[in-house]
C-alpha cells in the first residue's frame, strides 16, 4: 500500500561489532581526568601531557621530561644499574618490583644524571610515580644523596621533580632513613654554595614533601599540584573542621607562603634557563 511506502522507517542507533572495536589499537585515546574530554595519545604527548582544553597538568614519565627539559643529545644518567633489594623480607615486594620495572622500563622511581638547559648544565632527578607510586624507599633516597653530592663535585645546579606518594612501606624504618639522609646532603650542599631548585608535581605527599622536595632554594610547583603530608580525610578528622576545597593544592601552598611560585609545565624549561642564567656567573653556584 501507498502509506506503507511513504511511511517513515524508524532510524537505530548502530552499535560497533566487537570486532570493529578491537580494531582501535590500544592507546590510542587518551581521556583528560579533569574535563573528560578525549584526545588522540600523540596530541597530549606533543603537549607535554597537558590537557590541549582546560590546561589539566597529567602525570609525566620521568624520561618524557627529561627530553623536554634538556637540550637534545646532552643528557647523561647517572646510578641507573642501582635497584632495590628487600631487607625486611616483605611478602611479594621484589615481584611487586619486577612488575613495575617491566610497566615503566624504569629501574626505580627516580632517574638522575645532568645535561644541558638551553646551553647552561646541570644535575637533575627526576621522579616518576608510576613506579610503586615514586614512593621513597632505600635506593630513591641513594640516587638523589650520590646527584647533589656529584652536582656539588661538578659544580652544577641541582634540580628535582618531585612525584611521590611518601615512604615506601615494604621498606620500613630504612625509607624513613632517607628523609634525614637526603636533608643533610642538602645541608652540605647548600653550605658550600650550591643551587638547588624543586618542583613539586602532583602528587607531593608523605615524607617526600616534608623533607628533600621543602628544601630548595626555589620552591616551585605545578599548577593543580597535591601537596602535603597527611591526607585529607585524615586532618578533618583529627582537628574536627572541613578543609577549604584547594586545600593542600600548589595554589593554596602558594597563597600561604609554601611556595616561590606556580608554573606551567611549558614554562618550566624558560624559567630554570633564567635562574641558571643567573647563577652562571659563579659556576653554577648560588
Amino acid at each position: 500500500m501507498l502509506k506503507d511506502f511513504f511511511s517513515k522507517k524508524r532510524k537505530y542507533a548502530s552499535i560497533p561489532r566487537e570486532e570493529a572495536k578491537q580494531d582501535i589499537p590500544q592507546g590510542l585515546m587518551q581521556k583528560c581526568n579533569n574535563c573528560q574530554k578525549i584526545f588522540y595519545r600523540k596530541e597530549m604527548i606533543k603537549n607535554l601531557n597537558v590537557c590541549p582544553n582546560c590546561g589539566y597538568h597529567h602525570q609525566m614519565p620521568a624520561y618524557d621530561r627529561i627530553d623536554a627539559l634538556f637540550d637534545e643529545g646532552t643528557f647523561e644518567e647517572w646510578d641507573k644499574e642501582l635497584t632495590s633489594a628487600n631487607p625486611l623480607g616483605f611478602p611479594g615486594y621484589e615481584d611487586k618490583l619486577e612488575k613495575d620495572r617491566q610497566k615503566t622500563d624504569l629501574n626505580e622511581a627516580i632517574v638522575t644524571g645532568s645535561g644541558s638547559i638551553e646551553g647552561k648544565k646541570a644535575s637533575v632527578a627526576v621522579m616518576d610515580s608510576r613506579f610503586r607510586m615514586g614512593s621513597m624507599g632505600s635506593v630513591v633516597g641513594e640516587k638523589i644523596a650520590r646527584a647533589i653530592e656529584k652536582a656539588g663535585e661538578q659544580s652544577l645546579p641541582f634540580i628535582i621533580f618531585t612525584a611521590s606518594g611518601g615512604a615506601r612501606m615494604q621498606e620500613g624504618v630504612l625509607s624513613l632513613m632517607q628523609m634525614s639522609k637526603t636533608s643533610v646532603a642538602i645541608q652540605r650542599f647548600s653550605a658550600n654554595g650550591g643551587l638547588m631548585v624543586s618542583i613539586m608535581t602532583n602528587p607531593t605527599t608523605g615524607g617526600v614533601s616534608a623533607s628533600f622536595a621543602s628544601l630548595g632554594d626555589y620552591n616551585f610547583a605545578e599548577p593543580g599540584a597535591l601537596i602535603g603530608f597527611a591526607g585529607r580525610r585524615i586532618i578533618e578528622q583529627t582537628i574536627r573542621e572541613n578543609l577549604p576545597d584547594d586545600f593542600q593544592t600548589a595554589e593554596f601552598q602558594l597563597e600561604h607562603g609554601q611556595l616561590d611560585k606556580v608554573i606551567a609545565r611549558h614554562d618550566i624549561k624558560h624559567t630554570l634557563s633564567t635562574l641558571l642564567d643567573i647563577h652562571q656567573s659563579r659556576g653554577g653556584v648560588s
